[in-house]
């Protein structure tokens, strides 16, 4: 399973952390974020992985190589300007038919093997992870009619089904990401649906939170350590993991 992570984003709403050091390098606990999406991945089949880099790449090149050391193929594809979270798939050659796309910044429990099958026997062009997400309104609603009143809510609670970050994709939609040109993949999924090609949303039971947000890193940094095993599934995470903190511990 080949796998496609976006790990040039700025991490503007992450600092003063990102001034340092490249988002997906910022710490769960004693590993990070990229690590652990790392290890899920083998976990679920994946083999071959392409980090999408950017800002401070030759940081995240240094801390990761060639994935040898967690089992995996790792290569890189640097883009010389910002390309969007769509754009830097347009500069890859040598993808498999179909391919995971994902940001290297998302703590989930999603089953991507699941998620990879059930788009390949679908013939979709693109599956969405997608995620039942609440949102909390710290403020009275009003509902009005033609300017006058008819409803008040006290700080309701909504429900939005969000995309992951997460996708499956067929070799087919690369004909619809201009090279060398900025998209993101809300766009180039509007692009596909417009066009005639199948979509599908893909949903199950799994947590997900976007680490965006100083709040966010927070509240996954909590989840993360209160649940390893939850974002560490099988015995080779947790091998890989002990030997590269023993790693540590002796140097």
């Amino acid at each position: 399973m080949q796998t496609v992570i976006l790990a040039g984003g700025q991490g503007t709403r992450l600092k003063p952390f990102t001034n340092v050091i490249p988002k997906p390098l910022v710490p769960l606990g004693d590993l990070p974020i990229l690590e652990v999406v790392l290890l899920q991945l083998k976990y679920y089949g994946a083999d071959r992985i392409i980090l999408a880099v950017n800002k401070l790449a030759r940081l995240i090149e240094a801390f990761f190589g060639d994935g040898s050391r967690l089992g995996l193929t790792i290569t890189y594809c640097l883009e010389d300007a910002p390309l969007g979270t769509a754009g830097p798939i347009g500069l890859l050659d040598g993808l498999d038919e179909d391919f995971l796309v994902m940001n290297g910044d998302v703590l989930t429990t999603i089953d991507y093997s699941d998620l990879f099958r059930r788009h390949k026997s679908s013939g979709a062009a693109a599956s969405i992870a997608t995620f039942q997400k609440e949102v909390k309104i710290d403020l009275g609603v009003l509902e009005t009619r033609d300017g006058n009143f008819a409803d008040y809510i006290e700080k309701p609670t909504y429900q939005f089904t969000v995309s992951m970050g997460v996708y499956a994709l067929n070799r087919r939609v690369l004909s619809f990401i201009p090279k060398g040109e900025r998209l993101d993949m809300p766009e180039l999924m509007v692009k596909l649906h417009r066009s005639g090609q199948k979509l599908q949303c893909y949903s199950g039971d799994y947590d997900w939170l976007d680490i965006g947000r100083l709040d966010d890193y927070e509240r996954a940094v909590a989840l993360f350590e209160s649940n390893r095993d939850a974002y560490l599934p099988g015995s080779s995470c947790k091998t890989v993991t002990a030997r590269y903190a023993a790693g540590l511990a002796r140097k």
